[in-house]
Parts: C-alpha cells; structure tokens; sequence
C-alpha cells in the first residue's frame, strides 16, 4: 500500500524531536482555558487544598480546577454573567470559595514594608556609622624637655625660610 516503508531510523532526528515535542505540550480546552474562563476563575478559589485560584492551580489533573473550568466555560456559553457564574459556585460550595479582587491594601502593604524597612535599615547606619566629634582641648602642650627643644629648632628652621 506504501511505497515506501516509514523506517524510524531514516526520518531525520529534528522531524522525530518535533513530534515528541508537539505530543507533550498538547494540552485540552480546560488545561489551557480562554481568557474569559482564567478571568471569572480567578475570583475562584480551588478546593484541592493548593491555596491557588481555579485559573492559577497547578496540580496535575486537579480533581476541582478541571471540572470548574469547564463549568464556566459552558455557562459563558450560555449567556451567564461572570457574577451570576462566582455566586452560583459560591451557592454550591459555600462563601469560602469566592477570592476577592486585591484592593489597594493587598498592594500597598507589601511595598511599604520594603520601605519601612530601607528607613529602619537608613537609621540604623546612620546611628552607628556617625564619627563622634572630638571634644575641644584646646593646643597641645609639650611637658618633655627634649621635646620643647626640637620645637624651638622647627619654630627657628621656618623663620630661617621666610
């Protein structure tokens, strides 16, 4: 029937990389869900204990996200608004499950504790770093003779320069 044999051994090395790479980043409509479906399962929060949201959990064959993301995508399908979807898993699964948009605060905190934490950081160099003045005590006197002798001799050498 074919004329010529499929020999494995002949298809170039890159033809059978590609394939083996096609065959393993082929994903399903609900492992790689649409922009809509990531949208309204954000505010969904997945059951399977990872903490994550439907769109975001990465459990392989997640016994909640995969189901939910076909749930959503099909009362898309139907007309459901994205409120009317979270409040009809929130009437199934309890008030537990909706995640709510990050307010102001869920941004700022962390950036001023950055901050906080640089001005801590600023104070505390600066407090320690801070060369403590010299009290005043006034010229320096010489109590040793010999001493006193070689400033006489410096005072004399540089009257002679002038």
């Amino acid at each position: 029937m074919w004329p010529v044999s499929l020999n494995t051994t002949k298809l170039p090395r890159w033809l059978l990389i590609a394939l083996l790479a096609v065959a393993a980043l082929a994903q399903t409509a609900s492992e790689k869900p649409s922009v809509d479906v990531r949208r309204v399962g954000a505010r969904i929060s997945c059951q399977c204990g990872c903490k994550d949201s439907v769109a975001t959990c990465s459990m392989l064959e997640c016994h909640f996200s995969k189901p939910a993301k076909e749930r959503i995508a099909q009362m898309q399908g139907l007309g459901y608004s994205d409120k009317q979807i979270v409040d009809a898993f929130v009437r199934d699964y309890g008030p537990g499950v909706y995640l709510a948009e990050p307010n102001a605060w869920g941004w700022i905190v962390p950036y001023a504790s950055v901050g906080l934490g640089l001005v801590v950081i600023w104070l505390f160099v600066k407090k320690y770093r801070k060369p403590k003045p010299l009290t005043e005590i006034g010229p320096m006197e010489v109590d040793d003779p010999a001493l006193e002798k070689y400033k006489d001799q410096i005072e004399k050498d540089l009257a002679n320069m002038e």
